[in-house]
């Protein structure tokens, strides 16, 4: 008598994959309204089961002692021959290792997955480009548009997974591309392509084969019209490295950001222009940033910020004006944390002096990038004060330290390559905490020590 599989109906959050047997209207995982949809029966198998029969993978492995691994050395790494994306993934792509791009609609993901594939293909790579949206042929204009060559890309057109693990066994190929992950599909669960069982079990499959065949996985995931990445959430932890696209589609530079990475550093960033024939490498990104030293702005103030191991100039803007639209004045920043200019403008009417009251604050970072260090408090803090007093900061002058809610001046990490990036692009005078100002006479700045933000407005 023939025996039916399994299956369990239930309620999945498409946030974060909970899943329970009703509906509610919060997820009781991660707290997100009206993410909970009903999924059709999925069959009970454990992940990566059927890539197993595709690839001929062993059905148990041999137990070693740990010392007795071989470990894989930098010199396995596929290098894409991009530097800022080799940067960012900490040498190149492993072998057998998942990553997963998410972003913006428009933002370049698809750029760079070609531009990917043109690189390892003319390092003598086999790469396997999997199109899940795009006919063949329009990743074929696309890269010829692009100015790449196509020589030595295998492409197909295909959005289940047997289709995916059939060609990656006859390609044996070192990298393969799936755009995207979204449009992939197994015909073992019951649910529509894009859901989370789909995203889960396809993935788990497409990870199962390329460890087998040592084929470094390339995932692009897409942004919802929520602001939702659709997929990596549920995905974050079955991939080796998780990669952000950020940057604003009509703006010129585009920041790659490698947010979980076990082959590499957290954190690091690459940065990208985006031009006519695709992402263009920006390999000195201070300069880009940072403007021309000589400017004399009201409101803008220089600052170094650390991403990853690289330390990077980057010009703060800040405008200060009077309300005019009553009730509460605006408190508005790009690229920096909006709860964090609040405090500053707190810390300023305290401790400072300068009274806020009724004036709309709009604080900006050159370029678009997201700042996440505290070591450009002060900058930030003093480009708000420039701007409302209208005073022109000294030309040629960085500003450096954490701001403390009693107004102190903190000092910061790696402060040494900071100085050094900052001497590098002609600064010659720093406004830092006097903890550090040894540090800075090592790399030939003229050097103003301050303990506290009045005495840090007043140097400056």
């Amino acid at each position: 008598m023939a025996t039916r599989s399994k299956t369990s109906a239930s309620f999945v959050c498409q946030e974060c994959g909970h899943r329970q047997n009703r509906w509610v209207g919060q997820c009781p995982a991660c707290k997100q309204w009206n993410r909970i949809i009903e999924e059709a029966g999925r069959p009970i198998s454990a992940p990566g089961r059927r890539a197993a029969e595709v690839v001929d993978l062993p059905r148990s492995a041999a137990v070693q002692a740990l010392v007795d691994i071989a470990t894989d050395s930098d010199a396995a790494r596929v290098v894409s021959g991009i530097g800022e994306l080799d940067r960012v993934l900490g040498g190149g792509l492993v072998p057998g290792s998942a990553v997963l791009v998410g972003g913006d609609p428009g933002v370049g993901k698809s750029t760079m997955a070609i531009q990917l594939a043109a690189g390892l293909a003319a390092r003598g790579q086999i790469v396997l480009y999997v199109s899940g949206e795009e006919a063949a042929a329009q990743v074929r204009r696309r890269g010829e548009r692009l100015g790449l060559a196509m020589n030595g890309i295998l492409a197909i057109t295909a959005t289940e997974v047997d289709a995916i693990l059939r060609a990656m066994k006859e390609t044996r190929a070192s990298a393969v591309i799936v755009d995207s992950v979204q449009t992939v599909f197994t015909t073992r669960v019951e649910s529509a392509p894009g859901s989370v069982s789909q995203l889960r079990e396809a993935t788990a499959e497409l990870i199962t084969a390329a460890r087998a065949l040592e084929s470094a996985l390339w995932l692009i995931g897409h942004v919802t019209k929520e602001g939702l990445v659709a997929g990596p959430r549920v995905l974050e932890h079955m991939v080796d490295t998780v990669l952000y696209f950020e940057g604003e589609q009509r703006g010129a530079f585009r920041i790659l950001r490698a947010v979980k990475n076990r082959f590499g550093p957290t954190g690091e960033i690459g940065v990208f222009e985006m031009h006519g024939n695709g992402l263009v490498e920006v390999t000195n990104p201070s300069e880009a940033l940072a403007g021309r030293i000589g400017r004399q702005v009201p409101g803008s103030i220089v600052s170094a910020c650390m991403e990853g191991t690289r330390p990077m100039l980057v010009e703060i803007q800040s405008l200060v004006s009077t309300s005019h639209a009553g009730g509460s004045p605006r408190r508005t920043s790009l690229g920096v944390d909006h709860a964090r200019v609040a405090m500053l403008a707190a810390v300023l009417e305290k401790h400072v002096g300068l009274s806020l009251v009724g004036q709309d604050i709009f604080v900006n970072t050159a370029g678009g990038i997201r700042i996440d260090d505290p070591g450009v408090d002060l900058a930030v803090m003093t480009a708000m004060a420039s701007s409302y007093v209208t005073r022109v900061p000294a030309p040629g002058t960085l500003v450096l330290g954490e701001v403390g809610l009693t107004g102190e001046v903190r000092p910061v990490s790696q402060v040494r390559a900071r100085l050094r990036e900052a001497a590098r692009l002609g600064y010659r005078r720093v406004v830092l905490s006097a903890q550090e100002g040894d540090r800075a006479r090592e790399a030939g700045l003229k050097v103003t020590e301050v303990e506290t933000a009045a005495q840090a407005w007043e140097a400056i």
